[in-house]
């Protein structure tokens, strides 16, 4: 299917939002100037982004605790994460939930999620609302490598074939179940994992927006049309530790170097598009320096923010009066 200009141009820059995001919140995080516990999804922006490309404010989808991608791929409001990553009041979730609970339901972002494997069981869930419902919407679980072999994943594969509901499980292998490497912990392709819970599978490279852009296309419009769940399996590369802090020692010294001169997803989407003459590096460029600027602000905007008051403490939960 052939993206419109505007569509590149805006696949381009969710993909570069992602980067500079993520590129600021690790030299924040650095600096001392984030609390909480961040995990980094630079390097992996293609999957988020080609498969929300696809998605409307009626589809939903549940993140992993590498969440800022997803949210920012689904519509989130960067300033808002922003925020919320430096515990801000004015946080997409008041300053309450941090980089590991990020949610905005009016985007259909059920929330980046601590538990690992915490996504699926939810966006079961959500899918039968749609189903039962008949929204036309669908339900995606963004699920890890490691969180792809536990058990609530696994319950979620049955009961979304059982149930033939619109979901999808989009499994990100970036390498490494934390720091075990995933061809000890996951054994190769998931392909048949899914097939064998009895859904359509498909295995993507995950540095190739257009790859994965197409593949999503394909399980998202069987969702939609009553076809039942489907399961993606996209190799990608996280740039940064598991988390921040990290040393990353499990890995090869010039293991991400190889990996990014060869497949950084912004810069194959960038080759790929010039060489076809579908974008100029002109355009390409501003668009980086006008991402670069909004992050830049969203930062500083953050950084002079209002933390929450004590009177805030009590909002947003549920208490009993006696």
């Amino acid at each position: 299917m052939q993206l419109s200009r505007d569509d590149l141009i805006k696949a381009y820059k969710r993909m570069r939002t992602i980067r500079e995001f993520e590129d600021a919140v690790h030299d924040e995080f650095s600096a001392g100037n984030i609390p909480g516990f961040v995990h980094l999804y630079a390097g992996e922006e293609a999957s988020g982004v080609g498969v929300c490309m696809h998605l409307e404010d009626r589809d939903v989808i549940a993140s992993t605790h590498r969440g800022h991608g997803h949210c920012i791929a689904k519509g989130c409001d960067e300033q808002g994460m922003m925020q919320e990553i430096f515990g801000k009041k004015d946080g997409l979730c008041g300053g309450k939930g941090g980089s590991m609970h990020i949610a905005d339901l009016s985007k259909g972002m059920m929330g980046a999620n601590g538990i690992v494997g915490g996504g699926p069981p939810l966006i079961c869930g959500a899918a039968l609302t749609a189903k039962t419902l008949k929204t036309g919407g669908v339900a995606i679980a963004f699920v890890g490598d490691g969180g792809s072999n536990q058990g609530t994943t696994f319950e979620s594969y049955n009961l979304a074939k059982v149930w033939n509901l619109p979901a999808i499980f989009i499994v990100e292998d970036n390498g490494y179940a934390e720091s075990t490497a995933s061809k000890w912990s996951v054994g190769g392709s998931q392909v048949g994992r899914g097939k064998g819970f009895g859904m359509p599978a498909i295995e993507v490279d995950g540095s190739d927006f257009f790859a994965v852009y197409e593949a999503a296309r394909e399980v998202i419009d069987r969702a939609r049309s009553g076809g039942g769940p489907s399961l993606m399996h996209v190799k990608v590369m996280r740039y940064y530790g598991h988390f921040e802090g990290d040393a990353a020692t499990y890995k090869a010294a010039d293991e991400v170097a190889k990996y990014k001169a060869t497949n950084d997803p912004l810069s194959v989407f960038r080759n790929r598009v010039t060489q076809a003459h579908l974008l100029d590096s002109k355009t390409l460029d501003e668009i980086d320096k006008e991402c670069k600027q909004r992050i830049q602000q969203c930062v500083a905007t953050a950084k002079s923010s209002s933390m929450p008051t004590e009177a805030d403490l009590l909002t947003d939960v549920y208490t009993s009066a006696y």
